[in-house]
């Protein structure tokens, strides 16, 4: 049988492929290490990577006239985009809100007039099923303009036993509508739902007891939970992250976002797949945290949320990379602190702002992006076996990536071994 899909002549190859240590994350020097090809292919079968090499290698007796040819034509081509950090399904958006805090409104101030997330909640729990995967539906198209193929989508914003299990259910039908992958996340543990308003520990209890037991682990593989003043203390998210180990679901944490808490080196030690925002995590408590886990907890660093709420304190990209720690980037996509489906953007400003270079902030939207996940044996690098997930790029090198500032350079995305409609 031949092959069913070909792209020749890429200019640059971005396999992603470790050439260290397989079986983690990339740290290190490894995290930018990872192979290219220069004019190279990609050959598939289906829906799978099946060959790809040096164009001399190419084994043109396996092109047949059922071949699709996409011509890359010098272009970079590289593996679709891992989005690892997503709040997808939700009611409304906070545009007004928007407005506010440019007048100079703290986001407390409209906290205490019942906006923030109190107001998303509100949205949310009136949306009917059919509006919001409506709205989850169009963002995961929009997400797969920019070439994203492979999406966490958590829940958060029902913050009831009812709700929550509707956004669970809204994000699985929102994955078997269109080709993008959707990971399931469970963030019922968002903030206290404004029913347990000064009773977070209760509200925990309530999840632990009424939804957890609930959820297919199969279905739904990471119960997460955002560990902050104003949320969750440490005590009580050790507590209920235990808990959810304990049923079999794999754990994440929101955690030193906003302050040095403690939550991300709790969470290691628990064997957490990933520590989000991470802005006032250390260099000394990643080099812990790296030295504890073997490097197989992965830092998901979140550049576009400080950026848009106009905060100084970025995550020390560079100085958790030089520790040890394996990162990923995302856009953190929500309605109240990060509105942009850009995970292009994301990787400039990963650059610019916290000391990655263009090699390693690609590394860290692809395969560590998808080890963040649980997806490292489908996606996030191109190799013969992997879901046939790939981009072809309208840039030359992949230095031009983060230097064209909020562009999309997407010219071709595919996956599943299936050419995507622009």
């Amino acid at each position: 049988m031949g092959y069913t899909l070909l792209i020749r002549h890429c200019g640059q190859l971005l396999t992603m492929a470790d050439t260290g240590r397989a079986g983690s994350p990339l740290t290190g020097s490894r995290l930018r290490d990872w192979h290219s090809i220069p004019n190279g292919y990609v050959a598939c079968k289906q829906d799978r990577i099946v060959a790809l090499g040096p164009m001399a290698e190419l084994d043109e007796s396996l092109v047949t006239a059922a071949t699709q040819i996409v011509e890359a034509r010098g272009r970079v081509v590289m593996p679709g985009l891992v989005e690892c950090h997503t709040h997808l399904v939700f009611g409304g958006n906070r545009a007004a809100e928007f407005q506010r805090k440019l007048q100079g409104e703290s986001y407390l101030d409209i906290l205490a007039s019942g906006g923030g997330i109190l107001s998303t909640v509100r949205a949310t729990r009136a949306a009917s099923d059919a509006q919001l995967l409506e709205n989850a539906l169009h963002h995961l198209a929009g997400f797969r303009r920019y070439g994203v193929t492979t999406l966490e989508a958590k829940t958060g914003y029902g913050l009831d036993a009812a709700t929550e299990l509707r956004l669970l259910q809204t994000a699985r039908e929102a994955g078997r509508q269109q080709p993008v992958r959707v990971v399931s996340t469970f963030l019922g543990a968002h903030v206290p739902g404004p029913e347990y308003a000064g009773r977070p520990a209760a509200y925990l209890d309530m999840l632990a007891a009424e939804v957890l037991p609930r959820l297919d682990p199969t279905e739904v593989p990471f119960v997460d939970i955002f560990c902050e003043q104003g949320a969750f203390s440490v005590a009580d998210a050790r507590r209920y992250l235990t808990r959810a180990r304990e049923l079999g679901f794999g754990l994440k944490i929101h955690a030193e976002q906003l302050h040095d808490l403690g939550g991300c080196e709790m969470a290691a030690g628990l064997g957490a797949v990933s520590l989000d925002h991470c802005d006032y995590l250390t260099p000394t408590a990643a080099a812990r945290i790296a030295a504890l886990t073997g490097g197989r907890t992965v830092a998901v660093l979140l550049p576009l949320v400080p950026l848009f709420l106009r905060q100084e304190q970025y995550a020390p990209g560079r100085q958790l990379i030089d520790a040890g720690l394996p990162v990923a980037i995302s856009t953190d996509f929500n309605p109240g602190s990060c509105p942009t489906k850009n995970l292009w953007l994301a990787l400039s400003v990963a650059c610019l702002k916290m000391g990655l270079t263009p090699r390693e902030a690609l590394a860290a939207v692809t395969l560590n992006a998808a080890w963040a996940i649980g997806q490292q044996q489908e996606c996030g690098s191109l190799e013969p076996g992997k879901r046939a997930d790939v981009l072809v790029l309208d840039v030359p090198t992949p230095e031009e990536i983060p230097y064209w500032l909020g562009e999309n350079p997407v010219r071709h995305v595919i996956i599943g071994g299936q050419v995507q409609a622009s």
